[in-house]
Order: structure tokens, then sequence, then C-alpha cells
């Protein structure tokens, strides 16, 4: 009935306006001065308002879109359409009625009639349209596939869970029956939402699941924190009962949701927490109208960068990179998306000092984020050379390009692995910290740096493995059950970098308030559940040992240093952080430079841990083992 009902074309709708144009003018008449009275009186008003109403109602319905509406959709907007439509047409065709009576057009008009007419037109037009809906409902409730329906319960009782509820109400052929929200609102206990009460708080979840016949949870609270994810996940896993939840904000924003879009929880919504809000005023006032320019923007973050810059109406954005095909599929997306935004494709490498200075002088951009770096921590214990001169000496090259074309602000990404560092990688990155503090203390630029933990979701993150190896039927390769990491979503990370992006005088290094760091067996037992399997039984867990240049846990705060509040409640400035600066640097670079190009990897890791801060390099053993996953 719902398909048969969609089909109803406007033609059809139209045909039946013009029968309940006459039925209501004919009832106008009839209800004002009776019927037998109708014809030998009043036939000539009749026929004038007849014709009146056959031409001008139709154009304003018309005109106010109610023959370019799909009615089985029907809500209140539609409502107030209606009301609007037939106020407007009715009073056109009663004004010139008067108009034609008062002249002498005719003779006899009940001026009852006028308004009979509005009423009557208001409840056949409105109702024409509601009962296709009504139809289709029906319709689609009738529909449900032989066997015993799902039980549901819905934890939110808000306008997601209402929309669950809508739909499955909607969708009987999906043979999925609501029996009751949870919601932690006092004001909603023991209220109903379209007949499905609400029964408890979410903390009453075992409890209902042990009392009722739950076949199904569903999570309706797309902006839940991790905690209340986690809980659910947990009591419905203990108790057997497979769990879905709504899609994220933003794909409720796209206007995609609806009940075949729920899907299985991901690991990325258990590890969510309240988002990082951005201050608006202090990010537009810092890249509205700038030209802005991104360094490995074919990367993650990159491309995050690049995308969430555009928001905010830069004059462009000029993405630059190593790699052609990264940088090609960043532009389509990002064109595609931002049509309005000019992007400019740059292939470089920032360790090619004159392309770099070359690009910088031609684009001239104002706001610069450096993110191009080699990050994996295996792969750079065995390519020292490499780490150096493209996280080292890449970052000097843009940082000194940024200061010849006049860069306004620059933001270095970096990592908690920067933070007493155990492995070459973090060493590097905490020289790209020393040159960009130590340039903008003498330059009095405002360049700060941006460190964070691990990202999930980036290219060669842990998650996209462990799901490989998941999908491989295991095993799942960590290399020590207590290893712990800092985690963050690539949205995440790329709010605080425009924060500080706009919070920083210069000389700054920014830091998250990330929480708790997490262990990375729960997060691979946590996936391999999600999946439909066990731990051990169906999806083997193996460890490998750590790996060189590893610790159990990062740093994100250096215990001896005072970390300052900024405007923002989750970033926090530290303005003292332990730097080689000066003369010492200077001589620190060149003697790098010289033994990076003498491919002196030994001596390279000697010198990393005389100049870097906490340094323990040559504590850890180089290895060629990189297959493992943290």
């Amino acid at each position: 009935m719902k398909s048969w009902a969609a089909r109803v074309r406007n033609r059809y709708i139209l045909l039946t306006d013009l029968v309940c144009i006459v039925i209501s003018v004919w009832a106008s008449f009839a209800l004002a001065v009776g019927w037998k009275a109708v014809l030998p009186t009043y036939a000539p008003a009749v026929l004038w308002m007849l014709g009146l109403a056959l031409l001008i109602k139709p154009l304003v319905y018309y005109a106010f879109g109610l023959y370019r509406r799909l009615w089985i959709y029907a809500s209140m907007a539609e409502v107030k359409v209606i009301t609007g439509a037939v106020t407007l047409a009715s009073f056109i065709v009663g004004a010139i009625m008067l108009v034609l009576f008062y002249s002498g057009a005719f003779k006899g008009l009940p001026r009852s009639a006028i308004g009979i007419d509005w009423l009557v037109s208001l409840f056949l037009v409105g109702g024409a349209r509601f009962m296709l809906r009504l139809l289709a409902e029906t319709g689609g409730s009738a529909a449900a596939r032989p066997g015993a329906a799902r039980q549901v319960l819905i934890v939110g009782a808000g306008d997601a869970g209402a929309l669950v509820v809508r739909e499955l109400q909607k969708n009987r052929q999906m043979n999925l029956v609501p029996v009751g929200f949870l919601d932690d609102d006092p004001a909603k206990q023991r209220q109903q939402i379209y007949g499905v009460p609400v029964i408890g708080s979410i903390s009453d979840l075992a409890a209902v699941l042990d009392r009722e016949a739950v076949d199904e949870v569903i999570i309706a609270i797309p902006s839940a924190p991790g905690g209340v994810l986690r809980t659910v996940s947990d009591v419905c896993r203990l108790n057997g009962v497979p769990f879905r939840t709504m899609p994220g904000i933003y794909e409720l924003i796209d206007g995609r949701v609806n009940v075949s879009r729920l899907r299985e929880v991901q690991i990325t919504d258990l590890l969510r927490r309240a988002p990082v809000q951005i201050q608006d005023e202090l990010v537009s006032a810092a890249l509205a109208g700038r030209r802005i320019l991104v360094t490995g923007a074919g990367g993650s973050i990159g491309r995050e960068i690049s995308r969430q810059v555009a928001r905010w109406n830069p004059s462009g954005v000029i993405l630059l990179g190593h790699g052609e095909n990264s940088i090609f599929e960043a532009l389509l997306e990002l064109r595609n998306d931002f049509p309005s935004v000019p992007f400019e494709p740059v292939i470089a490498d920032v360790r090619d000092v004159a392309r770099l200075q070359s690009v910088f002088r031609e684009h001239e951009p104002q706001v610069v984020f450096h993110t191009a770096a080699h990050k994996h921590v295996p792969l750079m214990e065995i390519n020292v050379e490499e780490a150096v001169s493209n996280n080292v000496f890449g970052t000097q090259n843009t940082v000194n390009a940024a200061l010849g074309a006049g860069v306004e602000r620059l933001v270095l990404i970096s990592t908690d692995k920067a933070v007493r560092p155990a492995n070459v990688y973090g060493a590097t990155k905490r020289m790209a910290e020393m040159i960009v503090l130590d340039t903008a203390r003498r330059s009095g630029r405002a360049f700060t740096v941006v460190r964070f933990g691990n990202v999930l979701g980036s290219r060669g993150s842990v998650i996209p493995l462990f799901k490989q190896q998941i999908a491989r039927g295991g095993p799942v390769l960590i290399t020590h059950p207590d290893m712990r990491r800092y985690f963050m979503t690539i949205p995440e990370a790329v709010h605080l970098v425009l924060q500080a992006a706009s919070m920083g005088r210069g000389g700054e290094a920014f830091l998250l308030n990330m929480g708790e760091q997490l262990r990375i067996l729960d997060l691979a037992e946590d996936l391999i559940r999600l999946s439909g399997l066990e731990p051990g039984r169906d999806v083997e867990i193996v460890f490998t040992g750590i790996r060189p240049g590893e610790k159990l846990s990062e740093e994100l705060w250096e215990q001896d240093k005072i970390y300052e509040k900024t405007a923002h409640p989750d970033i926090f400035r530290s303005t003292a952080e332990d730097v080689v600066a000066g003369e010492t640097l200077q001589r620190a670079l060149t003697d790098l430079a010289t033994l990076a190009q003498a491919s002196r990897a030994d001596d390279i890791i000697t010198l990393l841990d005389q100049i870097v801060p906490g340094a323990a390099i040559r504590e850890n053993p180089t290895s060629t083992d990189v297959t493992s996953v943290v």
C-alpha cells in the first residue's frame, strides 16, 4: 500500500482538488441557506463562485507547493502550508465575490457561505492529502514478513529515539517492535512516545533485560559520551543481547538517517568522549579570509585540517604533499565538498629547499599547518637517516620558507612520543619542536607546537590493522598486555590544531587533556567482540614483545613542568619546554645534517641522545621486526 500511495501523481491530486472545490462551493451555500433554496435563488452566485474557485484555488495551491510534495510523509509543516494555501485562496475568491455582488453582477449572496467554503475546503483538501499518509502507514504496517517479531529496547528517548520508533512502526516488514525506552531524564519517566513507554533509566538496563523479553538494543544517543556507550555495550554483551547504535551527528545533519542505516557499534563509539569544542570567534579571526598552506595534505591529519579550514571561508587552501595520488584524492574530495573554496594542489617534498621556497613565494600563504612527517616508529628505527631528513630538516626548511614569505602563523603537528623520547621518531619530532619554538622566540612570529597522542582511524593506526587481522581470522598481534596509549579521533585532533592556531602568540607548546590512557588489549578484545566473535575462542590474541623504541605508556605531560590554562577548558599551554636553542641548536643541526648525508645512523642516535632532553634511544636495540602492533 505504501508503494502504491507513493506513486500517486500530483495530477490525480489536482483532479481530487477540483472535485473538492465543487463540493465545497455547493456545500457552503447548502449549509448557509438550505440545499432546497440554492438553485432557485442563488444559482448565479453559485456559478460565479464555482468558476472563480476552480480558476483561483488551484493556482494558489500550486503557488504554495501543494502539488510538489510527497504526501505520504505529511507532517505538521504540511498542515501549516495547507492552511495558508486554503485561507489565501478562499480570501481571494470571497473578496471577488463580494465585489461582484455589490456591483450587481448577480443577486443574492449569503455572507456566511464564504466562511463555510473556507472551512469545508480546509477539511477536504487537507483530508485528501493526509488520507494518502494514512493509507501508506496502514499498508506499511501490514507488510511484515512471516515469523515472530523481534522485541527492541531503545536507549535514549530524545529526538533520535523518537525517530527510530517512528521508523520501526512505519516499516513493520523489518519485524522489529519497540517495547520501551530507557532515558536518564526524570521528566520523561513513565511517559510515552508514539505509544511506547519510557520504562526506566539507562542504569536499569541490566534489570530490564532480565525482566523483559528483549531481542535487541538500539542506542539512540548519537552524542553519547564513551562511558555510556561502554556501559550499554558491556551489559548487552554479558546478557547475550545484540546491540546497535544510531549514526553520528554528521550523518544526522546530512539527513541520511533511517532504521536501515543503523550500524553495528564501532570501536570509535566506545572510545568516544565529550567532543572537544571550537571557540568559533577565535578560529574565525585567525583563518577567515587567509591563504592557508597545509604540508602533508594527503595524510589523514592534513586532509582533515584542510576540510575543517575550508569551513572558515579562507581565500585559498594550498594542498602540499609528496605523494601525487594522495593529493589527487584529497583534492577531488575537498572540491566536491567545498566547491566555493579555491584549493590548489602542489606536489613538493619538504626536503627540497629550493622547491619549497619557490612554492611559498608563489602562493604567499599567511597560515601554515605543518603535518608532513615520517611517523611509523619501527620503520624509523631502521631508517634513521630518513627520519632525520624528513622530520627534522623538512621542518627546518618549512620554517625558513615561512619566515622568508612573511607567514603570520605556523603550527607544527607533534606527538606525545616527543616527551622523553625512547625512539628515533620521537626524538626527531622533539628536534622539530625545538626548531619551531626557537624560531618563534627569535622572530616574534606566532609559530607554535601542538602535541597529542594516537589518532584513531589514521592510516597505519592500530584500529585498521586490528580489523585486517580479524578479517583474516587472526591472530591479533599485540606487543604487550599492559601496553597503553592516549587516543583521540581525527576531528578532535584537528579541533586542537585549529584552536592552537587561533590562540598561539608564539613559542608555545599546546597540549590536550586527553583523559586516561587506554589498554591496547582492551581495544582489541572490544573490536573482536563487536565483530561478532569471542577473543581467545574465535580469534587468538598473540603477544609479540615490546618493539624497539616503544614504551609501555606514553607521556603527554612532563611531570616537572607547569602547564597554564587557556581560554579553552581542554587545552593547556607550556611556555617553558626544555629546548636546545640558538647557536647550540644550529651546531646540532649542522652535525645531524653531516651524519645523515654520510648515513651514519649509529652516530645520529648518539647525537640525538645527547641533544634531546630526556632521550634514551640507545637503551633500545634496533630490530627489523615491524609487523606487530602496539
